[in-house]
């Protein structure tokens, strides 16, 4: 059986171009940028690419990128949208929990929940935080965005949604959120490129920040920061916060 985050992006890559979310993408890449100190010698992985937002964006500015992704048909779109623009961008299909890559990237990127932290278990949210660790070079860098923890504690999860919720995009309500697993379960609506209705009954681990840092820790990142993530300006001036829906984290 299909896992929601499967079903959902097997049709979905024009309409999930349209999404809120995805007009943050060339601030996130102008942080990106200075993060790695506009090396374009650099090479960058990006994990959960999607239609490939972030991946074509930094090619254009002349960084070397290779975006994966579990979905085919968002693959698809993302291979069509490079090769309209010339170019030429390594994008393959894999599963984050078991990447082929060791000690082949100088930056991981996983953004906008790219993967991490939609499993269905702990152990495997996991394993895709050691696959880019493995898929890393000594001294490389891991950048990616994940729930807030701190968020579901002090403010309603219909807040986030309702704020951001525009017109044919998809809609997500909340069922309730456990306390003894961090894990908000919702329902999911949305239209597929075919104009089809469908509905999806999904769950998302969010994470406290103690968390984050102690994954990494066990995984042997010395340097750890994490700060609140805003939607197309990413920095490291914007301190955590508890109505901060995302959290921005880079580990080295």
């Amino acid at each position: 059986m299909k896992q929601w985050y499967q079903a959902m992006f097997e049709n979905y890559a024009n309409n999930y171009e349209k999404e809120n979310f995805v007009f943050g993408t060339k601030g996130e890449c102008d942080f990106i940028e200075q993060e790695i100190g506009f090396n374009k010698s650099l090479k960058i992985l990006d994990v959960g690419c999607g239609t490939g937002r972030h991946a074509i964006e930094l090619a254009t500015r002349g960084y070397h990128v290779t975006g994966i992704d579990l979905s085919a048909s968002m693959l698809d779109k993302a291979r069509e949208k490079a090769s309209r623009q010339g170019l030429r961008i390594d994008f393959a299909e894999h599963d984050a929990r078991d990447l082929p890559y060791i000690d082949a990237f100088d930056l991981v990127i996983m953004l906008c929940e790219g993967g991490f932290p939609l499993m269905e278990t702990d152990e495997m949210n996991f394993e895709i935080l050691k696959n880019v660790t493995k898929a890393l070079k000594k001294g490389g860098k891991l950048i990616f965005t994940t729930l807030n923890g701190l968020f579901p504690l002090f403010h309603s999860i219909h807040d986030i949604h309702d704020s951001t919720h525009q017109e044919g995009n998809a809609t997500y309500h909340s069922k309730g959120f456990d306390l003894m697993t961090f894990r908000d379960h919702n329902i999911t609506k949305y239209t597929d490129d075919d104009g089809n209705q469908s509905e999806l009954v999904c769950n998302e681990r969010y994470y406290v920040p103690s968390e984050i840092s102690w994954l990494l820790k066990s995984l042997g990142y010395t340097k750890i920061e994490i700060f609140g993530a805003k939607l197309g300006a990413f920095s490291r001036t914007h301190k955590l916060q508890t109505n901060d829906f995302e959290m921005l984290v880079i580990a080295e």
